[in-house]
């Protein structure tokens, strides 16, 4: 007699494999890292791609504020290529643009008597006004920060402090005060330049 159980032979009937159809093997794409694949990878970009990049030199001189709107609407439609230019045309001039910020804080604070809910919109409207008389000096290239303060005297001292990584050959800043009986009047204008 014949034992089945754990010992015993059995015939092997072979299952069948449930396997899918091979497929054909993808091409790995190259890695950008490898030298002789970025090449490859750099023209097949270049290749998707068309370029309509011009570049026009802008008229940097004393006409551009007469110029002005007309050039900026006509510049809006160009596309420009990098300059790499690394200094500005006209360096930021200190003296001229504290004094043209000096001149607005007198005309528009003659006459003017402290009063905190006047002058939270007061330092809104004096920083537009500052910011537009700045840009009209055609620093190109230049960003301005323009901050307002109305401190009122009542025997205090107050210290302001500001800090910025900049560039010191070509960023700058302007501070212009304006004092009376009540309060004093501070405005700051930061220009940074962007290459």
């Amino acid at each position: 007699m014949e034992k089945g159980g754990h010992g015993g032979k059995s015939a092997a009937v072979p299952a069948p494999h449930l396997q899918p159809p091979p497929q054909p093997r993808k091409e790995r794409r190259p890695s950008m890292f490898e030298k002789e694949a970025y090449a490859q990878i750099l023209r097949e970009r270049l290749r998707e791609s068309f370029h309509d990049v011009q570049y026009v030199e802008p008229p940097f001189d004393d006409s551009i504020a007469d110029l002005g709107k007309e050039w900026k609407s006509a510049l809006a439609k160009l596309k420009f290529a990098n300059s790499y230019r690394m200094e500005p045309l006209k360096k930021f001039q200190a003296h001229s643009v504290e004094t043209k910020v000096q001149q607005i804080l007198k005309e528009s604070l003659k006459d003017v008597q402290y009063d905190d809910k006047v002058f939270s919109h007061l330092s809104l409207e004096l920083a537009d006004r500052i910011l537009s008389a700045v840009k009209e000096f055609g620093y190109h290239r230049y960003k301005f920060i323009i901050k307002v303060l109305f401190i009122q005297k009542t025997g205090q001292a107050i210290n302001v402090a500001s800090r910025w990584i900049w560039d010191v050959a070509w960023d700058s800043w302007v501070a212009a005060k304006h004092e009376t009986e009540t309060y004093v009047a501070l405005a700051l204008v930061f220009a940074l330049y962007c290459e």
